[in-house]
């Protein structure tokens, strides 16, 4: 595992280098800066939510048939239901933090680091992996960007430290790049929806339940894994202090990401399966490319760069959230106090120079057994990593409905149930992988804690 303190402490002199009216103390949050209203809001989620795995689920789902679909629905009401819950914990704070903010307020100090740490850990899975994704699109516009693991890895190191350097810049500026990137990387599925529709034919959809597996089972199979496609529900509630009336616009904004994200998901599923044959379709390794054909000769090249839009944009909404949650933590007295440290963009530059390295460090080490494996074992992490804090968040709001709001428990214990589910579908390597790692925050918070006394 690698030290918090350790590279915060390699970053304090750069921090402190800087012109004194450039940082300011976030032990207070200071209120928005004009960087998030709705839209910015709701791209957040969505933006982080569309990444590359949209691309390559038609095909993995093809095997099992039409059955997936009811398995997209299944997952879109577990994933509203989520949002519902997150919204509901969104609208009693304004404060930065997301998970952390409400579990610390539910359950206390412990718990609320143990939430915190969880998430950014998986922020920094999720950088890494989506790296990785985003060098394999690049190595298919430009095939000498791909040429060999070295060179992946350069263009990976690279894409995150642009991203940063953007993130630096302030809270307005990430803002704007996430709102741009979210509209061009739907633009897109919209493209191989409207093409499902004039091109598509029914004939192509596959049977219901070709491997004839118990329906349960199934249904089960596709839930989770079309819940990959929804990890980063919660992004738009972790810079609440930065958004415009927090109360009121981050939770209309998360449920309508949400909405937005299960349309548009199951939509596209249904055009590629409707363009693409099954027998292709269940091997193919560009599904999107491959339905794209029917636009001719620049049909392949679009949905690449698409994609290629898609990873950068969902790269760049996961760089934001990896300086927010250690800011959040280190306001309140659980992190280093210099992770709280923020520009007068309001970005915490300390705590996002930190994850990035972190992030970069888990990209390299991971990097020696080629694209195809590190990308597999990063996003196993960082969905289980994710997956605890919908669980917690879900307990949270359960304690505060219980007695006045019988109804939204209803709706928590049912976003717990999902997420307990998914977690247990991770497997047993990343499960004990994701102890260890918890573990090694224990250190880090008690010895913030009696540091502070």
């Amino acid at each position: 595992s690698f030290s918090v303190d350790a590279v915060a402490e390699a970053h304090e002199g750069l921090a402190m280098n800087q012109p004194a009216e450039q940082l300011s103390d976030a032990s207070a949050d200071a209120g928005p800066v004009a960087g998030f209203g709705f839209w910015k809001c709701w791209s957040l989620s969505v933006g982080v939510m569309i990444g590359s795995g949209v691309f390559l689920l038609p095909a993995v789902l093809a095997p099992y048939g039409s059955i997936s679909f009811l398995g997209w629905i299944v997952t879109s009401i577990g994933a509203i239901l989520i949002a519902l819950v997150l919204g509901r914990l969104a609208g009693r704070t304004d404060r930065s933090g997301g998970f952390y903010v409400y579990t610390r307020d539910a359950f206390g100090d412990l718990a609320g680091f143990i939430v915190g740490w969880s998430y950014w850990l998986s922020i920094l899975f999720a950088v890494a992996a989506i790296s990785v994704a985003f060098a394999g699109y690049a190595g298919a516009v430009v095939p000498a960007l791909g040429a060999n693991t070295i060179t992946q890895a350069l263009v990976a190191t690279s894409i995150i430290w642009i991203l940063t350097g953007v993130n630096m810049k302030g809270v307005s500026e990430a803002a704007s790049v996430q709102l741009v990137m979210t509209i061009l990387k739907i633009i897109p599925l919209l493209v191989i929806i409207a093409l499902g529709v004039v091109a598509g034919t029914p004939d192509n959809i596959p049977p219901f339940n070709p491997q004839a597996m118990p329906v349960g089972e199934a249904l089960a199979t596709t839930a989770l894994l079309t819940m990959w496609a929804f990890i980063g529900i919660e992004a738009g509630v972790v810079p609440a202090a930065d958004v415009i009336d927090a109360k009121r616009t981050i939770p209309r904004a998360v449920i309508a990401g949400t909405l937005s994200v299960a349309v548009l998901y199951i939509a596209a599923t249904a055009a590629v399966m409707m363009l693409v044959p099954v027998e292709t379709l269940s091997v193919s390794e560009a599904p999107f490319a491959d339905a794209a054909r029917a636009l001719g000769a620049f049909g392949g090249p679009l949905i690449a760069i698409g994609a290629l839009v898609s990873t950068a944009g969902s790269l760049n909404g996961n760089i934001l959230l990896s300086g927010q949650m250690p800011m959040a933590v280190a306001r309140d007295g659980l992190a280093p106090k210099i992770l709280a440290k923020k520009n007068t963009g309001h970005a915490p530059i300390v705590a996002l120079i930190m994850s990035s390295t972190l992030a970069t460090l888990l990209l390299i080490f991971n990097y020696s057994d080629g694209l195809v494996s590190a990308f597999t074992f990063l996003i196993s992490m960082s969905t289980l990593a994710t997956l605890m804090p919908y669980a917690v968040s879900a307990l949270a709001e359960l304690r505060h409905s219980m007695k006045s709001a019988r109804a939204w428990a209803v709706i928590a214990i049912v976003a717990l149930v999902y997420a307990i589910v998914a977690m247990a579908g991770a497997g047993l390597k990343p499960l004990l992988w994701g102890v260890v790692l918890l573990a090694a925050g224990l250190p880090v918070f008690y010895w913030t804690k009696q540091s502070r006394r």
